[in-house]
């Protein structure tokens, strides 16, 4: 922001007399500097110096390159809402993941739809969504010449109806678009996690219009408004014990299609507790792999699913350093001798795709697409489970497999340090989020809770005294 300063003095006005016509100069200094402002008529000049008075006895900062009034010098820079936050998203755009940016686009059109000034006119409430998240709050896409002209029509109606950024200093007005956050379209409540992501990206947005001179401060922080906490442990429920995974990567190997192709991609989130990203980045070089016994995966990158209208090459999945690593570190994780000889055998029949990832789609050889994954995961469910279990939360996503993983080392007595190092964790983030979770345990911690009580014999705490 400029350079402020409350040393303002304001002079009477100058009237000059031309031959054509007479000129009324409002004059004034800030910081010593003069300043003046041409004026066609008196009631203009003297408006636009009463303004100034008023700024300087309020004991407003003036703005020392430009001479005006902070108050002032704000309304100068003010813009339409939509007009803002589409620079905000361009400004953040060569500097973030693929999938931030549609989190960005995401985020910005909940804020956009709930600073509306008007629904006379309005386009039909999907399409307007599908306008501004996929073309609107999209730098590649916005204004390109295959923009459906439905799309086209929504975006330039928008335009002209979003309230000023100014409006977000309002209280009331902020309040509004925090609570739109809430729900989702059918009305039930939102997850706490989505909250907090938009909630983050209109402060973001608010600290641009700051940094640009729209707002004084951003107005989020003394905001009396709290987003939901989100859990920041792990469901143990979702967690399955180690005969449970295994049960379901037999599960997927049965699959027809794709199933056999993808069981070295889950084993890698069970039994090395990669990511699900991490593991759709494996190539051979990634690889340490002895004829038997224990390897080691050497992760040095990720490609987490984005969609290919927000990466830069087009594809579907990004291409990424890992998660809280900096560019080019890399993580070492230990591969057992089970997965060792899963993934052994994945390169003897399946070999590598375009890229020389491990595992790609069977008519997609440059990246596995995640709907695949998806599709494949949700079949081994309904086989391996019953219909009661399935309906549950047990290993619902593939990451669920990544908690195991973790969870198992712990339960395993490795230490926190190692086991955050494995996984790419801090220790403290570790022991919040993963321990305790695996599933089948409550069984040990029950019988240690009967020997203490005396009675040594009971397998469960509901079972009558011996």
């Amino acid at each position: 922001m400029s350079a402020t300063t409350y040393d303002v003095r304001i002079w009477k006005t100058d009237i000059y007399r031309g031959k054509r016509k007479t000129t009324y100069y409002v004059r004034w200094s800030v910081a010593g500097q003069p300043k003046k402002e041409p004026f066609s008529s008196a009631a203009l000049a003297e408006s636009y110096r009463s303004d100034l008075v008023a700024a300087a006895r309020k004991g407003e900062a003036f703005h020392i390159a430009s001479g005006l009034p902070v108050s002032m010098r704000r309304a100068e820079h003010d813009m339409p809402w939509y007009t803002f936050a589409c620079s905000y998203a361009d400004d953040a755009w060569p500097r973030v993941a693929a999938t931030t940016r549609r989190t960005h686009a995401e985020a910005l059109t909940a804020i956009t739809l709930a600073l509306l000034t008007t629904t006379r006119g309005k386009p039909d409430g999907p399409l307007l969504r599908r306008a501004l998240c996929r073309w609107g709050f999209n730098t590649t896409r916005r204004g390109a010449p295959d923009t459906p002209n439905d799309v086209r029509a929504a975006l330039r109606w928008v335009t002209d109806h979003t309230r000023p950024v100014s409006a977000l200093a309002e209280p009331p007005i902020l309040r509004a678009v925090l609570s739109s956050f809430t729900n989702r379209l059918d009305g039930k409540p939102a997850a706490p996690s989505v909250i907090n992501r938009k909630k983050i990206v209109l402060g973001g947005a608010l600290g641009y219009a700051v940094e640009h001179e729209i707002l004084t401060t951003n107005p989020l922080p003394a905001l009396k408004w709290r987003s939901p906490r989100p859990a920041h442990t792990v469901d143990k429920r979702a967690v399955v014990n180690p005969v449970q995974a295994r049960t379901l990567l037999r599960a997927v190997a049965a699959q027809p299609g794709s199933g056999p192709r993808l069981l070295g991609y889950f084993a890698t989130l069970y039994y090395a507790g990669l990511r699900p990203e991490e593991a759709a980045a494996l190539t051979t070089t990634n690889l340490a792999l002895p004829i038997t016994g224990w390897g080691e995966l050497h992760l040095t990158d990720a490609r987490p699913h984005a969609g290919n209208e927000w990466t830069d090459h087009h594809g579907d999945r990004d291409q990424r350093h890992l998660k809280h690593r900096a560019v080019r570190e890399s993580r070492t994780v230990p591969c057992p001798p089970e997965l060792n000889r899963i993934l052994r055998d994945h390169l003897d029949q399946f070999g590598t795709g375009d890229n020389g990832h491990l595992f790609v789609g069977a008519r997609n050889p440059r990246e596995l697409p995640k709907i695949t994954a998806a599709r494949i995961w949700t079949a081994a469910r309904a086989e391996a489970f019953t219909p009661e279990a399935a309906a549950g939360p047990l290993a619902r996503r593939p990451y669920d497999l990544r908690h195991a993983a973790v969870s198992t080392w712990l339960n395993a007595g490795i230490g926190p340090a190692q086991v955050a190092a494995w996984a790419g964790h801090s220790v403290d983030v570790l022991l919040r989020t993963y321990a305790h979770c695996l599933d089948g345990a409550a069984t040990v911690h029950q019988q240690r809770l009967n020997t203490a009580l005396g009675h040594p014999e009971t397998t469960s705490p509901s079972a009558p005294p011996g």
